[in-house]
């Protein structure tokens, strides 16, 4: 799967979606922000969100101290106006939709949006939410034992890892 592939899959949907109307990008920390920092960059955008959920996981307490460091690093910075907004929420991988539901929490805690879509890279399925993507760049298949890690390279171009699932 190549993720740079999946990013001009995404990058050509907003370009259409920006023909539509205005929008405006929250990207969750970390793998979604950087996706939202390139896609406002490509797409000539003055600004975009971050949204970090450390504070909305409901595994927060197992999550300790990397729920803080990540808190920490990047934080949930919306320079627009929350209320009334068509926001494009983007998140790296859609898998359980946990995710999600912590992301919505946190950007309603700061306004009511006039819409919310979400945009994601891959979606892995297997949901324990009711949660779907309006925008995808690839459903993938991976084994449950696997987490599926954005990384950003020093040229800014994304790739995917596989790597082993915490127990």
């Amino acid at each position: 799967m190549n993720a740079e592939s999946l990013y001009e899959k995404l990058l050509a949907a907003l370009r259409n979606r920006a023909q539509s109307g205005e929008f405006e990008l929250a990207g969750l920390a970390m793998g979604g922000a950087w996706i939202a920092e390139r896609l406002a960059k490509d797409l000539a955008l003055s600004r975009y969100g971050v949204i970090n959920v450390a504070f909305h996981r409901d595994d927060y307490a197992e999550k300790g101290m990397t729920a803080l460091r990540t808190a920490s690093t990047m934080t949930t910075h919306l320079p627009f106006d929350v209320n009334g907004a068509n926001i494009v929420l983007i998140d790296d991988v859609l898998f359980t939709g946990r995710t999600v539901r912590a992301a919505l929490n946190e950007l309603f805690d700061f306004g009511r949006p006039a819409q919310v879509e979400l945009m994601v890279l891959a979606d892995r399925g297997n949901r324990e939410l009711p949660v779907a993507a309006n925008f995808v760049g690839e459903e993938v298949q991976i084994p449950e034992n696997q987490i599926l890690v954005l990384e950003k390279n020093v040229d800014g171009k994304f790739t995917f890892q596989l790597e082993e699932r915490e127990q």
